[in-house]
């Protein structure tokens, strides 16, 4: 029974130290992330999109997780498993790194010496208690501080550089489990949200992508809100001015500060980033019979839409204030509609506030009735992305340490030298951990120079 234990104790270990895990698990999270930055994810999920998919593909993609698809059950446990994969590795294989930085070979003997991937051996005609002296201060002025150790009368001298390079990869470990780490905190204490502000006013509050309300401690008002727009009349940049107020006064420092995008407004570890912008308000227009008779109100929201008592919908596209910026010679407000007819035909047409005469061309598509427009109060809105995320320097700590692991694990080899005092000559041997071609110049280079040094003292 304990042997049955032991064996699967031992196969559930073996998995979780595989490489073939780690390999499986990152192409996985690079597939998942294909997939995330292919398909919009929430909360900014276009309804074009949505309607582009068959009710089956949008249930499964719901079910799936793939419209937040980096909160979804299963991507988190893709990271899990990784990190404990990283943990598994890391305690398998460290403690031999550790006895290779910590507890080195010393001693050089024949049957070590034909291990190593570089040798040679050099003629000596001084003494050995001299050679041994001169190869010492040789290595301490050329390559490193050598250790001196005898073995069965033969003296071994053994050097080594930068031997904590191999534990580069347990930093890169520690990394990649010090951002999850970071990523983990953010999801638990902080929060994601969205929140409109219009001009004028202010909120103290925003909701998040699983629609909580978190109340932020302090209000953020909406001073202005302008956008420039390229000649083609694309928008080129929006911009809200923004002011933080507590117990209602504005802060000091967060008075009217400037927010566009990629450059947002951070207060008390809560980021708010410039995201989108638009009209809202109410309009107002005035159903009647063709000859002007039996006059109705009807209100309208910006973006908004309503019912003709034949049943056909009609939507508010957008409303100007100067018809005549868009068509010269004509005066007063217009608003843009588009009406969804019975058989589901949809057209769209421009109700005038100061000319009856061209409204009453729209009367195939009102239904009989004429349709004028009164006037709205129309005021801009800023849409901002709120988020707060206290692992965020935890998640840097991380990034710096990859870095430093990287370059280490790169760039920086574990290198060592010995040497072997014999009577009459001397055997130098050497190895590096990576960049072994780079090594072996360096290494012929090193044993000329030394060949050179004991021919001079021996002279």
């Amino acid at each position: 029974m304990k042997s049955t234990e032991r064996s699967l104790s031992q196969s559930v270990w073996d998995f979780f130290c595989s490489l073939r895990l780690t390999m499986t698990l990152l192409i996985g999270l690079a597939v998942v992330s294909i997939i995330g930055t292919v398909i919009p994810q929430a909360p900014s999920v276009p309804e074009e999109y949505i309607r582009s998919l068959s009710q089956t593909k949008l249930q499964l993609y719901d079910k799936l997780g793939f419209f937040d698809m980096y909160h979804s059950w299963w991507f988190i446990m893709l990271l899990y498993l990784l990190t404990i994969n990283l943990i598994a590795c890391s305690i398998k294989r460290l403690p031999h790194i550790w006895r290779i930085i910590t507890q080195p070979t010393l001693v050089m003997d024949e049957t070590f010496e034909k291990t190593l991937a570089n040798s040679a051996v050099i003629t000596t005609t001084g003494s050995p208690d001299q050679v041994r002296a001169q190869v010492a201060t040789f290595l301490q002025n050329e390559f490193a501080t050598p250790r001196q150790t005898e073995d069965n009368g033969l003296w071994t001298l053994f050097a080594q550089k930068a031997p904590w390079s191999r534990l580069a990869v347990y930093i890169v470990h520690l990394s990649v489990i010090v951002i999850f780490i970071g990523a983990i905190i953010g999801s638990l204490f902080g929060f994601k949200g969205y929140v409109n502000i219009l001009e004028g006013s202010s909120v103290d509050s925003v909701m998040t992508r699983a629609n909580e309300q978190v109340n932020l401690g302090f209000s953020v008002f909406l001073e202005k809100f302008s956008v420039a727009n390229y000649p083609n009349g694309a928008p080129k940049e929006f911009k809200s001015i923004l002011t933080v107020q507590e117990n209602g006064q504005p802060v000091p420092g967060y008075n009217q500060v400037p927010v566009i995008v990629n450059d947002p407004l951070s207060y008390k570890g809560i980021v708010f980033y410039q995201s989108s912008y638009g009209k809202a308000g109410e309009h107002e227009f005035v159903i009647s019979d063709p000859d002007g008779k039996n006059p109705q109100s009807m209100v309208i929201s910006n973006n908004g839409s309503a019912k003709f008592p034949d049943g056909s919908g009609i939507s508010l596209l957008e409303s100007t204030k100067d018809i005549g910026t868009f068509q010269p010679g004509l005066k007063g407000a217009a608003a843009q509609m588009e009406v969804h007819l019975p058989g589901g035909e949809s057209k769209k047409f421009v109700v005038y506030a100061n000319h009856p005469e061209l409204n009453r061309q729209n009367l195939p598509y009102t239904g009989g009735k004429l349709m004028s427009y009164k006037g709205g109060d129309e005021r801009m809105y800023t849409g901002l992305q709120v988020a707060k995320d206290p692992g965020v320097w935890v998640v840097w700590l991380g990034c710096l340490l990859m870095v430093i692991g990287i370059y280490v694990a790169f760039l920086i080899s574990h290198r060592r030298i010995w040497v072997r005092i014999e009577s009459d000559h001397v055997v130098i041997g050497g190895n590096a951990s990576k960049h072994p071609t780079a090594f072996q110049t360096d290494f012929e280079r090193l044993a000329a120079k030394l060949k050179s040094h004991l021919a001079t003292e021996g002279k």
